[in-house]
């Protein structure tokens, strides 16, 4: 009986480790629309990775940024494309509906950016509620 016990937990384990390992993908998904549009300038594109209510905060160049996501869609709209941009997802921590991931980007504009995202998982669908950013740039 106890072999019987531990194979239910061998596969409810895997189960659950295949469970976590989706989510994992599908916010790195989540993330795409507002990694692509720093690549492509386009600010909509960016808009649908955020929840209605979400709030983006950080600094450039010393100057301090407080704004909604509509504001920050017209702020990537208005920078333009960045061609030669790179990302790199650094961490995703999840539990439950709830999640945080850190994505590093360099030659976004003439900007190094450390973004923190926190996501919520909403009917079925990652998106990001807040972002804190820096810039690395006289802040």
């Amino acid at each position: 009986m106890a072999n019987t016990a531990n194979a239910a937990l061998s596969v409810e384990n895997t189960t659950d480790e295949a469970h976590s390992f989706d989510e994992y993908k599908a916010i790195e998904l989540a993330l795409k629309p507002y990694i692509e549009s720093a690549k492509s300038g386009d600010g909509a594109l960016a808009r649908t990775a955020f929840l209605d209510h979400a709030h983006i905060v950080g600094s450039i160049g010393g100057e301090h940024y407080n704004m909604d996501a509509d504001t920050f869609a017209g702020a990537v709209t208005g920078q333009g494309p960045a061609p030669d941009v790179q990302h790199h997802i650094a961490w995703i921590n999840v539990s439950g509906p709830a999640a945080a991931a850190r994505v590093e980007f360099i030659h976004w504009g003439e900007h190094r950016f450390t973004d923190f995202f926190v996501l919520y998982k909403q009917d079925g669908a990652w998106k990001i509620s807040g972002k804190v950013y820096d810039s690395h740039s006289k802040n």
